[in-house]
């Protein structure tokens, strides 16, 4: 019975939290990944750049731009989403998870390419 219970609430918790609507104005878990995954690899880009660090800060933003600009979503609504998202760190890492996996795989198709 000891070890009923937490399983129980476990289980409970976990479908608790798998259904909890995303409040209007932010984006859903697949399109924030998306997001997270093109601004990761333009900082990436933008960090290959044989430029200075001042030069590279004040390129970055055009990058940035470009990548609200392919999801069609303003900055306000990724950083909304962002900081409704950190509140929970276990979501985030989850996020940040699903992220660097998908950065693994764009990489790997990338050198097999080359």
């Amino acid at each position: 019975m000891k070890k009923i219970i937490p399983l129980i609430l476990t289980v409970f918790s976990m479908y608790a939290c798998g259904n909890e609507k995303v409040p209007p104005g932010i984006l859903d878990e697949d399109k924030m990944v998306e997001v997270m995954i093109d601004i990761h690899l333009a900082e990436g880009l933008v960090s290959t750049f044989p430029i200075h660090y001042d030069s590279s800060r004040a390129l970055y933003p055009m990058f940035e731009k470009e990548v609200f600009k392919k999801h069609q979503i303003p900055d306000s609504v990724f950083v909304k989403s962002l900081e409704y998202y950190m509140r929970d760190a276990r979501f985030m890492d989850r996020l940040y998870a699903r992220t660097i996996d998908s950065l693994h795989v764009i990489e790997k198709a990338g050198n097999k390419s080359e």
